[in-house]
């Protein structure tokens, strides 16, 4: 199956549903109170949908990984904000585990369709050094 839009990809899709659980959680009375983490958590999160949508639009998978590892990255910064909001109790454990196992999950497709691409580039690469080698 040919990707034809960055909406199609799973990673996307979760980091998706990533953003719309913070949102969910940071509107809780008592988290919403503390701006800074809000908006560090918002932002955290929305950066590795973000970086996703605009990696795709790169000119090379090479710009796309780097992208994708930037998304990995602001998932992983978006479970350490979530280790905050646990310890300062604006969240219960059931929902940090809830946020924590969908950012991993982001992280792990995300990590993924990076070693997809990076394979891709690797045959590709090599089909093409053949090919100059005989011509």
């Amino acid at each position: 199956m040919k990707i034809k839009r960055f909406e199609d990809l799973e990673c996307w899709q979760d980091a998706r549903e990533l953003v719309k659980l913070i949102y969910e959680m940071t509107k809780r009375l008592e988290f919403s109170r503390d701006f800074v983490l809000v908006d560090q958590i918002r932002r955290a999160s929305i950066s590795s949908m973000s970086n996703i949508a605009e990696g795709f639009y790169r000119n090379s998978n090479k710009e796309f990984i780097r992208f994708l590892d930037i998304s990995r990255s602001s998932a992983g910064e978006t479970i350490n904000h979530l280790y905050v909001a646990l310890d300062q109790g604006y969240i219960d454990k059931d929902l940090f585990e809830k946020g924590k196992s969908q950012a991993d999950k982001v992280a792990k497709k995300v990590n993924g369709f990076i070693s997809y691409l990076v394979r891709y580039q690797k045959s590709s690469t090599n089909k093409t050094s053949k090919t100059s080698k005989t011509n």
